[in-house]
């Protein structure tokens, strides 16, 4: 008889290891090639030498629920893993400890340290792990607490660590609180990688959502400085002709 992949008493008691090998069991060596490739580990990229399995993300969500009631330093531990989707699915169940009605104050404060403490040290260390917790995580104590406590992300001088300071500006644009965002994106628009143009251009598309004025507005004001891309990916839901002018300048 199998024994099953998830415990039927799964919860507090578990660790790190019961998440490593229940990743591990799912791992797909002929997925994990394509997953290299996609997320750039070769030589000179941006994820260089980072490891996958080959779990893609429905298998890694799924996990990351039938472990949502893992311990947060076990979590913790596990996002210390030299792989790439397990780390993925430990950030996620911190995401949803952060994000839980149960979850204190101070206990929200602590995440929040071992999250930053996770990107300084390099584990954070790919726009899918960003994407995926950074707004819900470092956007949402920052909603609460202010926006000055981004700035060890903001002035910490690497790529990922920039990206959560942007990509944490989605609660407040949510709140229609825009000026804050305009700030965060102010601050790289001069950033010379392609990530950070995509984060920028990304955070003022989902302004414009709410306030094609204010979003119009800034863009006439700072198309001249802003990269390429970042003017295509904030002008993506404007009418063709509007895209077109705005291209052509």
């Amino acid at each position: 008889m199998n024994t099953p992949l998830f415990p039927a008493d799964s919860g507090a008691n578990e660790t790190a290891a019961d998440l490593e090998r229940a990743m591990l069991a799912q791992a797909n060596p002929a997925d994990a090639e394509i997953l290299m490739r996609f997320f750039k580990t070769g030589p000179g990229q941006y994820g260089e030498g980072d490891r996958f399995l080959g779990c893609k993300n429905p298998i890694t969500r799924r996990t990351a629920k039938a472990f949502r009631d893992l311990p947060v330093q076990e979590a913790v531990r596990a996002a210390h893993s030299e792989w790439h989707e397990i780390r993925l699915c430990a950030m996620l169940i911190l995401l949803g400890h952060y994000e839980s009605k149960k979850t204190s104050d101070r206990d929200r404060a602590d995440i929040f340290e071992q999250y930053a403490e996770l990107a300084r040290d390099g584990f954070v260390n790919n726009w899918d792990l960003v994407d995926l917790t950074a707004p819900g995580i470092t956007g949402a104590y920052a909603f609460e607490h202010g926006v000055d406590t981004l700035e060890r992300f903001v002035f910490s001088g690497h790529l990922w660590e920039e990206r959560i300071a942007v990509l944490s500006m989605f609660p407040l644009i949510r709140a229609n609180r825009l000026d804050e965002p305009f700030r965060m994106v102010d601050r790289f628009l001069p950033h010379p990688h392609d990530l950070m143009h995509k984060a920028c251009g990304w955070m003022l598309r989902e302004i414009g959502k709410r306030d094609r004025a204010a979003l119009t507005s800034y863009l006439e004001k700072n198309k001249a400085v802003m990269a390429r891309t970042t003017l295509r990916y904030a002008i993506e839901h404007y009418p063709e002709p509007e895209r077109k002018a705005f291209l052509s300048k």
